[in-house]
């Protein structure tokens, strides 16, 4: 253990640093200022890894946090932090990451574009139902605390069933959520509802490590236009609880507009395979940004911020410097979101992305908006765009990329640098793994703007725009 350490800045991926008789100590849970002891879980000739088990003065810069379950349930990790200082620390991220990992000459980096709303800003939560509820520390102390007074051995005895999100670094237990602040109500509501519900009917949650159990997940997706979704998913089918459960729903909660089941028998989460049913409504929910209208189904990927949205894709769009002649290619398009939303000022839409069923909603989405000159398609960029599809569509005159947190493919990247594209827009949710692109990119393009944006108050997560265009 170390005591008594001053944090003296930020890092990155949410934890703070220290030096300590010349060593770099990255540290989880803490705030610069903050005087802690550390307890190490890495100790390297050079650097170390670990966590504040004890805030000795805590810094100024702290405030309290505003959910009852922060620190437990490993979401919302910042709300320790005022958020002007939130997006500071951002901003910083961003700017070490170009600079230190791009190692290209950079524009002046504009101010990060923060959230107007900072709570109930998520379109889409998904919450799970468990057998085994995380005991926090404070309640586990005061369980030893009676049992020592009491004599008593102490049995830790489940409940009949919670609901809630996983605990930090485990997969098996369940932090009991009693209000979440991430999307506005009814969530909170309905999600209590159905845990009360089954728990009064004495039906079985499900168990992930036995691999049996009922009641499994379930997605809640809310709609800026109000329309909303919710997706429950079980582990086996049983039609007659099944019924009564979802009938009961729709009698306590009206403003569903959209009620899906999903039975998955698999020993993984993941919707990807499995075929939600529609019990009421028409099965998909409608989003709106600007005036565009986007179909969400159970599956599809939406950016879960929706009014953040809406400025990540202006900017983008003021990036692409569009003036109605060019065509613009958006890779890694998924439901065509990007795309649509820039396209009353290009002459054409290509979208390019590897997951067909991404596509076809792209499709609908451009049928949706009566766009005529937006088309989709599903396959790898780097063997779809050669000389015939050149030839068909024409050459883009601005390339939109959005890829995953993992950043472009290399391959990817010299295609783009064969394409030669006068304008390239990167919009990233990683922002190490987009220097080091602008790194490769920079044998023929020059970085010309960058405007961080937050799209999730109170986590560590950033998105960052960059625009490139090519050295003359």
């Amino acid at each position: 253990m170390l005591p008594d350490v001053l944090v003296e800045d930020y890092a990155a991926e949410g934890r703070s640093l220290a030096r300590v008789d010349g060593k770099v100590v990255f540290i989880e849970s803490a705030v610069p200022g903050d005087v802690v002891d550390i307890q190490l879980s890495k100790n390297k000739k050079d650097w170390a890894e670990g966590r504040a088990i004890r805030i000795k003065q805590p810094s100024a810069d702290r405030v309290d946090p505003f959910c009852e379950h922060f620190g437990i349930c490993g979401g919302c990790q910042w709300q320790m932090l005022p958020y002007t200082k939130q997006l500071q620390y951002k901003q910083k991220q961003v700017t070490d990451n170009l600079q230190r990992i791009g190692k290209v000459p950079l524009p002046e980096i504009l101010p990060i574009a923060g959230c107007e709303e900072t709570r109930y800003y998520r379109n889409k939560l998904e919450y799970t139902f468990s057998t085994k509820r995380f005991i926090p520390q404070h309640e586990f102390q005061e369980l030893r605390r009676i049992q020592e007074e009491s004599g008593e051995r102490f049995e830790h005895t489940e409940k009949a069933g919670v609901a809630g999100f996983h605990a930090k670094g485990m997969f098996d237990k369940l932090v009991e959520i009693n209000t979440c602040h991430l999307q506005h109500e009814p969530t909170n509501d309905i999600r209590n509802a159905i845990a009360a519900y089954a728990r009064q009917k004495k039906w079985s949650f499900y168990d992930i490590r036995m691999h049996e159990g009922w009641l499994r997940t379930m997605q809640v997706r809310l709609a800026t236009t109000g329309e909303l979704m919710v997706n429950i998913v079980f582990g086996y089918e049983e039609k007659k609880q099944r019924t009564e459960l979802l009938d009961y729903l729709l009698q306590q909660f009206p403003q569903i507009t959209t009620l899906l089941y999903t039975i998955n028998t698999k020993k993984n989460d993941s919707l990807f395979d499995l075929s939600p049913q529609v019990y009421h409504g028409k099965g998909h929910i409608i989003e709106k940004l600007e005036e565009f209208q986007f179909k969400i189904s159970p599956k599809s990927f939406f950016q879960t911020n929706s009014r953040q949205a809406e400025q990540l894709y202006r900017i983008t769009r003021d990036f692409a410097g569009l003036d109605g002649t060019q065509t613009v290619y958006d890779l890694y398009c998924g439901t065509g979101s990007i795309g649509i939303f820039v396209s009353k000022l290009a002459k054409q839409i290509i979208g390019v992305e590897v997951i067909a069923e991404a596509i076809e909603d792209a499709k609908e989405n451009a049928a949706l908006n009566g766009l005529q000159h937006a088309s989709f398609y599903a396959g790898d960029v780097i063997d779809i765009c050669d000389d015939a599809f050149f030839a068909a569509h024409g050459r883009p005159d601005v390339i939109i990329t959005d890829p995953p947190r993992a950043g472009m493919h290399e391959k990817l990247v010299s295609k783009l640098l064969d394409i030669a594209a006068p304008v390239i827009v990167y919009v990233s949710c990683n922002p190490a793994t987009q220097a080091r692109d602008l790194n490769l990119l920079s044998e023929k393009y020059s970085v010309e703007k960058i405007q961080p944006v937050d799209m999730f108050p109170h986590t560590l997560h950033i998105e960052n725009v960059v625009q490139l265009k090519l050295k003359g």
